[in-house]
């Protein structure tokens, strides 16, 4: 019998205990946060090569999710996004589904449409590309299709 591989959550403590209290409930308590949709985004670590785990507000383009690998504007990309890079196969969760997805970042056009489709839903986005934009990056747009 396989023992089901352990994934480890955010090293942020107010994002661990939300990711905590999604899984317990199948999304029930954490899809929505702060007026936002949320979902959970599992990947491998580019150097360790643990599962790790985050909560993401997301957007939908048709069939697709869209994640926005913001940081806060912080001058570096997280480590979800950077792991996600090496390795596009995730798992993600959308309230009490669970399925496999593969990423891909947006780019040219359709990065600044999406983008425009995720600042819609939250502003704050505009504000944490002008302060990482100051470092010389720019925020990716992740999108996300169910495999």
């Amino acid at each position: 019998m396989d023992t089901p591989e352990e994934i480890v959550d955010s090293p942020t403590p107010w994002v661990a205990r939300h990711v905590r209290r999604y899984v317990e409930t199948a999304g029930a308590s954490g899809h929505r946060w702060s007026g936002q949709d949320t979902l959970l985004l599992t990947t491998r670590g580019r150097r360790s090569g643990k599962l790790r785990r985050t909560a993401l507000i997301y957007g939908r383009d048709g069939d697709s999710y869209l994640v926005v690998a913001s940081s806060g504007g912080a001058p570096a990309h997280p480590a979800w996004y950077l792991n996600l890079v090496a390795e596009p196969q995730v798992q993600v969760q959308v309230g009490a589904d669970t399925f496999a997805a593969t990423a891909r970042t947006a780019s040219g056009e359709d990065r600044q449409r999406l983008w425009r489709t995720m600042a819609a839903k939250f502003p704050p986005y505009d504000s944490y590309q002008r302060r990482a934009g100051k470092a010389g990056r720019q925020i990716p747009v992740v999108v996300l299709d169910r495999a």
